[in-house]
């Protein structure tokens, strides 16, 4: 829809415009999605049974939400998903600080001039997506930051310290009309969780040792981690209180659902065979259901992203050095993306030092259950046969694919390698080479042949 013409707040009534509560606006909004059978929550996966209808009966009702959840659950997407429940332009007063609506003005300002200019008083339009605000809670953010301070140089214009229109407004406020958003709720300093007390309940504002009286429609949203959210961590308990509803968040239940946000989310500069996604995920669902990981910090989706796109920073890598046609990764990249995540992870204390023989192993798990679900009914015997015979088969990092293929046994007759292709639809070389290299690292996990590895490089034999 284009952005409205009207200009006046008498052409506005003119039009037949109705004025409605922001709450009203989302549920208004969300009701009418479901009905019509849109989905209100685009790019949010594995949700749909669980999260999703809970924040879906919250907005209903009209309740600030929190999230509760570990780090990379998709808090922060779910948040800015809300601004799609807006209408996509909404009407506001032209010029006034808090973008009140011209049917409402509520500071003194917007009051006079709609008094002053009456029918003549000139709107604005503003996007839905100007009608979300986010801040990210650090100890430092002030009580000026999220609700506003005493502004000295208004002051020295010669208002009184008392007069409302003295006031820097926070971010809070000039979110009337709109969804404020605050991740990691619990690392604001208890002074100003206190300062959010009234904005919350009684939608008023304090400032200074006194109060101004300010009517805000204003959605407040939070997340935070299960363990801060507490009377023990850091969330004092009234502002607990404030909040509606109290959601739980988690990762992605399904396999399914974890590749598909690893493909959502990745931005991949070389072809990433789905197989490859298909371990990565295997490999972080693996971590998270492992005893010897810190499952309190969690395992972000963000390490299964960066994973992919690092396997496909790889194959660019090899493809600039080894002149290949095509970027392509192959399995033998997924050992780089190791090695730079391991950070990523944060292991028990007893663990120290098994770190990398940790993760290995995981990987090597999650590699033979990918094979087993592609290859299986697959006869390997002539290519083990061809191997036993003395045969070896090198790859690496920088090992071109058309090097790869050409050094592969002849198996006479036998079709298995197009038959290994197929099943993973390979058909330019880089695909091909990946394919197969994945069938021989099978075979190795299965203790079918031998694997020598270093440097970058693999010989199976």
């Amino acid at each position: 829809m284009n952005r409205p013409t009207v200009a006046t707040v008498g052409e506005l009534r003119a039009s037949g415009h109705a004025l409605k509560s922001l709450r009203a606006e989302i549920r208004d909004n969300l009701l009418e999605a479901l009905s019509e059978g849109r989905d209100p929550w685009p790019g949010l996966h594995g949700f749909e049974t669980t999260v999703i209808p809970q924040v879906e009966r919250a907005l209903i009702a009209g309740h600030d939400i929190v999230l509760l959840g570990e780090r990379g659950q998709g808090k922060t997407r779910l948040l800015r998903t809300m601004s799609g429940l807006l209408d996509e332009w909404s009407p506001v007063i032209e010029g006034s600080e808090l973008g009140e609506h011209p049917f409402e003005p509520i500071t003194a300002a917007s009051r006079r001039r709609a008094a002053d200019e009456g029918d003549d008083l000139p709107i604005a339009w503003r996007h839905r997506s100007d009608r979300y605000f986010e801040k990210l809670a650090t100890p430092d953010t002030s009580v000026a930051d999220l609700i506003g301070d005493v502004d000295p140089m208004k002051v020295a214009e010669g208002r009184s310290l008392g007069d409302p229109e003295t006031i820097h407004f926070g971010l809070i406020p000039r979110s009337h009309r709109g969804i404020v958003a605050i991740n990691e709720l619990p690392d604001l300093a208890e002074r100003i969780q206190v300062a959010m007390l009234n904005v919350m309940e009684e939608r008023d504002i304090q400032i200074r040792g006194y109060v101004l009286r300010l009517p805000l429609d204003v959605l407040v949203m939070a997340s935070a981690n299960p363990e801060d959210y507490t009377n023990r961590g850091r969330i004092i308990t009234p502002l607990k209180d404030r909040f509606g509803a109290e959601i739980r968040t988690h990762y992605p239940t399904e396999l399914d659902d974890e590749v598909a946000v690893i493909r959502q989310e990745a931005e991949l500069a070389a072809e990433v065979p789905d197989y490859l996604v298909e371990i990565l995920a295997r490999f972080t669902r693996a971590l998270r259901g492992s005893s010897a990981v810190d499952q309190r910090s969690g395992v972000s989706a963000r390490f299964a992203i960066a994973g992919a796109e690092t396997i496909a920073a790889a194959a660019i890598h090899r493809q600039a050095r080894q002149g290949e046609t095509e970027a392509v990764a192959r399995p033998i990249d997924l050992e780089t993306a190791v090695d730079v995540l391991g950070g990523k992870i944060e292991f028990e204390s007893g663990e120290e030092g098994r770190e990398d023989e940790i993760l290995e192993h995981l990987l090597r798990t999650a590699t033979a259950e990918t094979v087993r679900a592609h290859f299986r009914g697959i006869d390997f015997g002539v290519l083990v046969d061809a191997l036993e015979s003395g045969i070896m088969v090198t790859t690496g990092e920088q090992v071109a694919a058309r090097d790869f293929l050409a050094g592969l046994p002849s198996l006479g007759e036998s079709e298995l390698y197009d038959e290994i292709c197929d099943r993973l639809g390979a058909t330019n070389d880089g695909q091909r080479a990946g394919a197969i290299e994945l069938a021989l690292e099978g075979l190795y996990l299965a203790r079918k042949v031998s694997k020598e590895s270093g440097g970058g490089e693999a010989i199976y034999g």
